[in-house]
Protein backbone atom coordinates (compact mmCIF):
# COMPACT_ATOMS: atom_id res chain seq x y z
CA UNK A 1 0.00 0.00 0.00
CA UNK A 2 1.37 3.61 -1.52
CA UNK A 3 2.58 5.68 2.07
CA UNK A 4 1.59 8.98 -0.81
CA UNK A 5 -1.70 10.59 0.37
CA UNK A 6 -2.81 8.19 2.75
CA UNK A 7 -3.54 8.83 6.63
CA UNK A 8 -0.25 6.84 8.83
CA UNK A 9 -0.37 6.63 12.98
CA UNK A 10 2.82 5.19 14.63
CA UNK A 11 2.58 4.32 18.16
CA UNK A 12 5.34 4.81 20.26
CA UNK A 13 5.50 7.11 17.49
CA UNK A 14 7.65 10.36 19.42
CA UNK A 15 10.49 8.42 19.75
CA UNK A 16 13.25 5.94 18.14
CA UNK A 17 12.34 4.18 14.66
CA UNK A 18 8.72 5.39 14.85
CA UNK A 19 10.02 8.63 14.46
CA UNK A 20 12.22 7.95 12.05
CA UNK A 21 9.41 6.04 10.45
CA UNK A 22 6.90 9.13 10.57
CA UNK A 23 9.65 11.90 9.02
CA UNK A 24 10.16 9.16 6.26
CA UNK A 25 6.07 9.30 5.72
CA UNK A 26 6.05 12.28 5.26
CA UNK A 27 9.32 12.73 2.69
CA UNK A 28 7.08 9.81 0.65
CA UNK A 29 3.98 12.12 0.56
CA UNK A 30 1.78 11.26 3.61
CA UNK A 31 -1.32 13.12 3.95
CA UNK A 32 -1.29 12.80 7.92
CA UNK A 33 0.69 11.90 10.24
CA UNK A 34 -0.61 10.63 13.84
CA UNK A 35 1.41 9.87 16.32
CA UNK A 36 0.72 8.39 19.61
CA UNK A 37 2.69 7.93 22.62
CA UNK A 38 3.03 8.50 26.29
CA UNK A 39 5.81 10.62 26.60
CA UNK A 40 4.12 14.36 26.52
CA UNK A 41 8.07 15.86 25.64
CA UNK A 42 8.66 13.63 23.38
CA UNK A 43 5.37 14.21 21.35
CA UNK A 44 5.51 18.26 21.20
CA UNK A 45 9.48 17.80 19.99
CA UNK A 46 8.18 15.39 17.23
CA UNK A 47 5.94 17.77 16.31
CA UNK A 48 7.51 21.12 16.06
CA UNK A 49 10.87 19.20 14.51
CA UNK A 50 8.36 17.22 11.45
CA UNK A 51 5.99 20.00 11.14
CA UNK A 52 7.69 21.38 8.21
CA UNK A 53 7.57 18.15 6.60
CA UNK A 54 3.43 17.70 6.26
CA UNK A 55 0.66 17.61 8.85
CA UNK A 56 1.25 16.20 11.74
CA UNK A 57 -0.64 15.44 14.97
CA UNK A 58 -0.22 14.15 18.40
CA UNK A 59 -2.38 12.08 21.05
CA UNK A 60 -0.87 11.28 24.53
CA UNK A 61 -2.17 7.12 24.70
CA UNK A 62 -1.41 4.20 26.35
CA UNK A 63 -2.17 1.73 24.18
CA UNK A 64 -2.87 -0.83 26.71
CA UNK A 65 -5.55 0.46 27.88
CA UNK A 66 -8.26 -0.13 25.73
CA UNK A 67 -10.83 2.25 26.60
CA UNK A 68 -8.13 5.09 26.02
CA UNK A 69 -7.39 3.19 22.56
CA UNK A 70 -10.95 3.64 21.32
CA UNK A 71 -11.56 6.87 22.93
CA UNK A 72 -8.46 8.08 21.07
CA UNK A 73 -8.94 6.85 17.51
CA UNK A 74 -12.32 8.13 17.77
CA UNK A 75 -10.99 11.92 18.21
CA UNK A 76 -8.20 10.79 15.31
CA UNK A 77 -11.20 10.36 13.16
CA UNK A 78 -12.89 13.33 13.95
CA UNK A 79 -9.61 15.78 13.71
CA UNK A 80 -7.77 13.99 10.51
CA UNK A 81 -10.06 11.00 8.84
CA UNK A 82 -9.66 7.07 9.38
CA UNK A 83 -6.21 5.59 9.33
CA UNK A 84 -4.92 3.91 6.19
CA UNK A 85 -2.14 2.70 7.53
CA UNK A 86 -1.43 1.61 11.13
CA UNK A 87 2.21 1.00 12.24
CA UNK A 88 2.23 -0.50 15.78
CA UNK A 89 5.74 0.32 16.56
CA UNK A 90 5.36 1.04 20.99
CA UNK A 91 7.54 -1.36 22.76
CA UNK A 92 9.45 -1.90 25.82
CA UNK A 93 11.86 -4.29 27.63
CA UNK A 94 12.22 -4.14 31.82
CA UNK A 95 15.65 -5.12 32.01
CA UNK A 96 17.93 -8.19 31.68
CA UNK A 97 16.85 -10.33 34.33
CA UNK A 98 16.42 -14.15 34.10
CA UNK A 99 12.69 -15.44 34.17
CA UNK A 100 12.93 -16.70 38.37
CA UNK A 101 13.72 -12.56 39.17
CA UNK A 102 11.48 -10.94 37.15
CA UNK A 103 8.26 -8.76 39.20
CA UNK A 104 4.22 -9.68 38.28
CA UNK A 105 4.45 -6.14 37.23
CA UNK A 106 7.17 -6.54 34.64
CA UNK A 107 5.96 -9.47 33.63
CA UNK A 108 2.51 -7.88 32.61
CA UNK A 109 3.65 -4.73 31.51
CA UNK A 110 5.90 -6.14 29.13
CA UNK A 111 2.80 -8.64 27.49
CA UNK A 112 0.49 -5.79 27.82
CA UNK A 113 2.31 -3.29 25.94
CA UNK A 114 3.81 -5.68 23.34
CA UNK A 115 1.03 -8.25 22.46
CA UNK A 116 -2.01 -7.03 23.76
CA UNK A 117 -1.53 -3.52 23.13
CA UNK A 118 -1.24 -3.94 18.98
CA UNK A 119 -4.47 -5.81 18.93
CA UNK A 120 -6.14 -3.43 21.32
CA UNK A 121 -5.25 -0.59 18.53
CA UNK A 122 -5.81 -2.59 15.40
CA UNK A 123 -9.24 -3.86 17.04
CA UNK A 124 -10.34 -0.60 16.97
CA UNK A 125 -9.33 0.86 13.18
CA UNK A 126 -9.79 -2.63 11.66
CA UNK A 127 -14.23 -2.86 11.27
CA UNK A 128 -13.04 0.97 9.15
CA UNK A 129 -10.75 -0.52 7.09
CA UNK A 130 -12.81 -3.71 6.44
CA UNK A 131 -15.78 -1.44 5.49
CA UNK A 132 -13.56 0.23 3.36
CA UNK A 133 -12.08 -2.66 1.94
CA UNK A 134 -8.49 -1.29 2.38
CA UNK A 135 -5.90 -0.35 4.64
CA UNK A 136 -2.68 -2.28 6.31
CA UNK A 137 -1.45 -3.26 9.78
CA UNK A 138 1.96 -3.44 10.60
CA UNK A 139 3.30 -4.94 13.72
CA UNK A 140 6.87 -4.41 14.71
CA UNK A 141 7.72 -7.47 16.39
CA UNK A 142 11.47 -8.61 17.27
CA UNK A 143 13.88 -11.10 15.82
CA UNK A 144 13.52 -12.20 19.41
CA UNK A 145 10.14 -13.56 18.58
CA UNK A 146 11.79 -15.89 16.33
CA UNK A 147 14.35 -17.15 18.64
CA UNK A 148 14.88 -18.25 22.70
CA UNK A 149 17.48 -16.15 24.12
CA UNK A 150 18.55 -15.64 27.47
CA UNK A 151 17.51 -12.90 29.59
CA UNK A 152 14.73 -11.87 27.71
CA UNK A 153 12.42 -14.95 28.42
CA UNK A 154 9.57 -12.64 28.82
CA UNK A 155 9.89 -9.62 25.84
CA UNK A 156 10.68 -13.13 23.84
CA UNK A 157 7.48 -14.75 24.90
CA UNK A 158 6.10 -10.78 24.52
CA UNK A 159 7.04 -10.89 20.72
CA UNK A 160 6.24 -14.70 20.05
CA UNK A 161 2.61 -13.85 20.78
CA UNK A 162 2.66 -10.67 18.54
CA UNK A 163 4.11 -12.71 15.58
CA UNK A 164 1.47 -15.42 16.23
CA UNK A 165 -1.36 -12.71 16.22
CA UNK A 166 -0.54 -10.96 13.16
CA UNK A 167 0.22 -13.99 10.91
CA UNK A 168 -3.03 -15.21 11.86
CA UNK A 169 -4.81 -11.80 11.19
CA UNK A 170 -3.28 -11.74 7.93
CA UNK A 171 -4.40 -15.42 7.11
CA UNK A 172 -7.81 -14.55 8.03
CA UNK A 173 -8.25 -11.59 6.12
CA UNK A 174 -6.84 -13.34 2.82
CA UNK A 175 -9.62 -16.02 4.02
CA UNK A 176 -12.18 -13.34 4.02
CA UNK A 177 -10.56 -11.73 0.38
CA UNK A 178 -10.27 -8.54 1.59
CA UNK A 179 -7.50 -5.57 0.51
CA UNK A 180 -6.49 -4.96 3.98
CA UNK A 181 -3.27 -6.53 4.44
CA UNK A 182 -0.87 -7.20 7.09
CA UNK A 183 2.71 -7.20 7.40
CA UNK A 184 5.03 -8.74 10.28
CA UNK A 185 8.19 -7.37 10.78
CA UNK A 186 10.68 -9.15 13.09
CA UNK A 187 14.23 -7.09 13.57
CA UNK A 188 17.06 -7.82 15.10
CA UNK A 189 18.22 -5.07 18.02
CA UNK A 190 18.57 -1.92 16.28
CA UNK A 191 20.72 0.96 17.70
CA UNK A 192 17.39 3.29 19.48
CA UNK A 193 19.29 3.79 23.28
CA UNK A 194 16.12 0.88 23.73
CA UNK A 195 18.87 -2.09 24.00
CA UNK A 196 22.06 0.08 25.01
CA UNK A 197 24.56 -1.71 26.39
CA UNK A 198 23.84 -5.31 24.21
CA UNK A 199 26.86 -6.64 22.58
CA UNK A 200 26.61 -8.64 19.23
CA UNK A 201 29.89 -10.65 18.46
CA UNK A 202 28.57 -11.72 14.68
CA UNK A 203 25.97 -10.06 13.46
CA UNK A 204 25.86 -6.28 12.96
CA UNK A 205 23.25 -4.21 15.49
CA UNK A 206 21.04 -2.35 12.79
CA UNK A 207 21.03 1.08 12.18
CA UNK A 208 17.63 2.90 12.90
CA UNK A 209 17.53 4.76 9.37
CA UNK A 210 18.35 1.07 7.62
CA UNK A 211 15.03 -0.61 9.69
CA UNK A 212 12.96 2.30 8.93
CA UNK A 213 13.31 1.91 5.19
CA UNK A 214 13.32 -1.46 5.31
CA UNK A 215 9.68 -1.38 7.26
CA UNK A 216 8.33 1.33 4.93
CA UNK A 217 8.93 -0.63 1.45
CA UNK A 218 7.67 -3.91 3.11
CA UNK A 219 4.22 -1.94 3.90
CA UNK A 220 4.42 -0.02 0.31
CA UNK A 221 5.06 -3.33 -1.22
CA UNK A 222 2.61 -5.61 0.69
CA UNK A 223 4.89 -7.75 2.41
CA UNK A 224 3.52 -10.08 4.81
CA UNK A 225 6.71 -11.04 6.90
CA UNK A 226 10.06 -9.51 6.84
CA UNK A 227 13.13 -10.06 9.31
CA UNK A 228 15.37 -8.16 9.32
CA UNK A 229 18.54 -8.42 8.04
CA UNK A 230 17.19 -11.28 6.04
CA UNK A 231 20.20 -13.62 6.84
CA UNK A 232 18.44 -14.09 10.67
CA UNK A 233 15.96 -16.23 8.73
CA UNK A 234 18.98 -18.71 8.01
CA UNK A 235 18.83 -18.79 11.87
CA UNK A 236 15.33 -20.66 12.11
CA UNK A 237 16.21 -22.77 9.65
CA UNK A 238 19.62 -24.03 11.26
CA UNK A 239 17.30 -24.39 14.49
CA UNK A 240 15.21 -26.72 12.78
CA UNK A 241 17.99 -29.01 10.91
CA UNK A 242 20.24 -29.33 13.71
CA UNK A 243 20.45 -30.89 17.20
CA UNK A 244 19.74 -28.85 19.89
CA UNK A 245 22.90 -28.82 21.73
CA UNK A 246 24.72 -28.62 18.68
CA UNK A 247 22.83 -25.38 17.68
CA UNK A 248 23.03 -24.18 21.17
CA UNK A 249 26.85 -24.26 21.21
CA UNK A 250 26.71 -23.29 17.68
CA UNK A 251 25.12 -20.33 17.96
CA UNK A 252 24.53 -19.54 21.45
CA UNK A 253 28.53 -19.97 22.55
CA UNK A 254 30.44 -19.47 18.98
CA UNK A 255 28.35 -16.68 17.71
CA UNK A 256 27.46 -15.39 20.95
CA UNK A 257 23.32 -15.32 20.33
CA UNK A 258 22.81 -16.30 24.13
CA UNK A 259 25.07 -13.53 25.59
CA UNK A 260 23.86 -10.64 23.75
CA UNK A 261 21.71 -9.21 26.68
CA UNK A 262 24.63 -10.02 29.43
CA UNK A 263 25.41 -6.33 29.87
CA UNK A 264 21.98 -4.38 29.00
CA UNK A 265 21.24 -1.40 30.32
CA UNK A 266 18.59 -0.04 28.50
CA UNK A 267 17.47 3.15 27.82
CA UNK A 268 17.51 5.56 31.04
Amino acid sequence: MKLKNANILITGGASGIGKIMGRMALERGANHLIVWDINTANIKATIAELAPLGKVKGYIVDVANNSAVKSAYKQVCEECGKVDILINCAGIITSNKTFDQLTEEEIVRTININTIAPMFVASAMLPDMLERNSGHICTIASAGGMLGNPRMSVYGASKWGAIGWSESLRIELAGLRKRVRVTTIAPYYINTGMFDGVKSRIIPILKPEYVARKVLNAIERNKSFRGIPFGYHFIRLCQGLLPTRFFDWFFGEVVGVYHTMDKFTGRK
